[in-house]
């Protein structure tokens, strides 16, 4: 049985929500360097090359073998092939803020996928805390601002698509893979996430490689370094240690720290409904961690 989480796992989720705030501004910057499928297949490989360096740094003995490696290379193609592509294209056409509350409607999808795949119990109180983190984010973020005349069906159906996506390759990774497993599991579902997104460089954007500018060799530390390599590395930690649902709804600060970088760098500033919104989050986050057998479940070792 997983021990209720220790001040280390939140501490990680914190630094997780962090990295992956930034990495809306960083992609939205990218994009004015390369197309979004090459960006999505750039971050791709350089952190799947990352994450082989930190593999071999933080877990030299191999767990996976034949069978397992074809099958986390497989759960790579929704989960890096499909998340990436969606969410590339998507963002390309609206704002940072928009795209990031469209892409965290992930963890509601991974409630709902948690009892078909993961046998997991949702009590009331979680569903009511995950529907009042999402309204939160809903808040934060205005997407009717963005509804007014400038965003059309299409990436608001991308960037769920995404999503959902991400959540489908979530409840598979972890039913799949014990706790021991995951780090190395990690690496193959990102390397086969980097060639389902070759085929679709190859086949959709056909184009040379773009410009080695120093901006976009900036951008890829960023992405693929740390927003893909050390970030991916922290969440299959995470994934071994704590249930899919409570996991995921904590990443409703993604967005909020993704608010809070466009208001330092583009001096964006919250408006009251905002300041509700992040009320509501941080509600829904205290009844997650507090709900009776929220940490409790078993871990196949």
């Amino acid at each position: 049985m997983a021990a209720p989480w220790s001040w280390s796992l939140r501490g990680l989720v914190g630094l997780l929500s962090v990295i992956w705030g930034f990495n809306f501004i960083f992609t939205k910057i990218g994009l004015t360097e390369a197309s979004p499928l090459w960006l999505a297949f750039l971050r791709a490989a350089v952190g799947a090359a990352g994450t082989a360096a930190l593999l071999i740094w933080l877990s030299p003995e191999r767990t996976l073998h034949g069978r397992g490696r074809w099958e986390a290379m497989a759960i790579g193609i929704p989960s890096t092939t499909a998340f990436y592509a969606l969410l590339f294209i998507g963002i390309d056409t609206v704002l940072p803020g928009f795209a990031s509350v469209l892409i965290y409607t992930f963890p509601l999808w991974v409630a709902l996928l948690s009892p078909w795949v993961l046998r997991h119990r949702l009590t009331p109180r979680l569903v009511g805390a995950l529907l009042a983190g999402f309204a939160g984010v809903v808040l934060v973020s205005q997407p009717w601002n963005e509804l007014r005349g400038t965003v059309t069906a299409l990436p608001i159906l991308e960037l769920l698509g995404g999503a959902i996506a991400w959540a489908i390759g979530t409840v598979l990774f972890q039913r799949r893979f014990s706790q021991k497993e995951m780090l190395e599991a990690n690496a193959y579902q990102l390397l086969g996430g980097t060639v389902g997104l070759a085929i679709l460089v190859a086949a959709l954007a056909p184009t040379p490689l773009p410009a080695q500018t120093p901006d976009l060799v900036g951008i890829l530390v960023w992405l693929g370094i740390i927003g893909t390599s050390v970030a991916y590395t922290i969440w299959s930690y995470l994934l071994g240690h704590t249930h899919a649902v409570t996991l995921s709804a904590y990443l409703f600060l993604v967005p909020v720290v993704a608010l809070a970088a466009s208001a330092v760098i583009f001096e964006e500033r919250l408006a009251v409904v905002q300041l509700a919104g992040v009320a509501l989050v941080f509600l829904a986050i205290y009844g997650i961690g507090t709900a009776p057998g929220a940490h409790d479940f078993e871990l196949t070792e």
